[in-house]
């Protein structure tokens, strides 16, 4: 076994960069070329493999908007309920139709499958460009399929910095109060993609800012796909995972 993955507990799916949003602090960019998404086959066994080595206690799908392929995010967290994995999270900006009975039949699968963390990405960014209502509606949903549910926002500079961005996200924050959901902690806004195209002004040019989803490569805590099945400077699709971790070096 590689020693750089001794403390090896979580697996990360990055299910799509496809997204409904349009978000100006996205990492990711404009996702102006986001066609494609991970094959649920190939993830559910990658997970199988990885399980009967490494004590994983957490599997996480995102993107882009994951719920975009309900089906593969299913199959992936189904499996990790099935192997026994003590975390099923997925991150969600929760808009992935209008449609009231088609948002009630993804949230019943996603309880099915054994999902237990739902982050909700609510703030001024992602609702800029998607309507609030379909994604409340999701909440609710959720919240009454008794699915764990979380609201998670980005902060800009920090969650208690006065600027326009984080008080609109306060406002935003408080709509759901009916719904008595929980609110996460959030993540602040990392000077990347879009956020330093659009949201320069706030980030010191002078600091050096290490990015908070680096892995220490010496010491692999997460092992993250990508949609095209990209994996530690390898692909899951060309080559078995237990071959490209023994193999890895950054």
């Amino acid at each position: 076994m590689n020693d750089r993955f001794r403390n090896l507990r979580k697996i990360e799916f990055t299910v799509t960069l496809a997204c409904t949003g349009k978000c100006r602090h996205c990492s990711e960019g404009d996702h102006e070329r986001s066609a494609g998404h991970i094959d649920a086959d190939t993830a559910v066994e990658a997970i199988k493999i990885i399980c009967a080595h490494y004590r994983i206690q957490t599997v996480m799908t995102f993107g882009g908007e994951p719920l975009l392929y309900p089906d593969i995010v299913c199959a992936i967290h189904r499996a990790a309920f099935e192997l026994g994995i003590e975390k099923r999270q997925v991150i969600t900006n929760g808009y992935f139709s209008k449609n009231p009975e088609r948002i009630e039949s993804v949230v019943e699968d996603l309880k099915d499958s054994g999902v237990n963390d739902l982050l909700l990405s609510v703030d001024a960014f992602h609702q800029e460009y998607i309507p609030l209502d379909p994604v409340f509606r999701f909440a609710k949903s959720a919240a009454e399929a008794g699915i764990p549910i979380r609201l998670q926002p980005a902060w800009l500079v920090g969650p208690d910095d006065p600027n326009p961005y984080n008080q609109r996200t306060r406002e935003i924050i408080r709509r759901f109060d009916p719904l008595q959901i929980s609110l996460n902690q959030g993540n602040v806004i990392f000077p990347a993609g879009n956020a330093l195209k659009y949201l320069r002004a706030y980030f010191d040019e002078n600091t050096t800012v290490k990015s908070p989803y680096e892995e220490d490569p010496e010491d692999v805590r997460t092992v993250s796909f990508g949609p095209d099945g990209s994996v530690l400077n390898g692909n899951v699709y060309q080559t078995d995972i237990l071959e490209i971790m023994e193999r890895y070096k950054q």
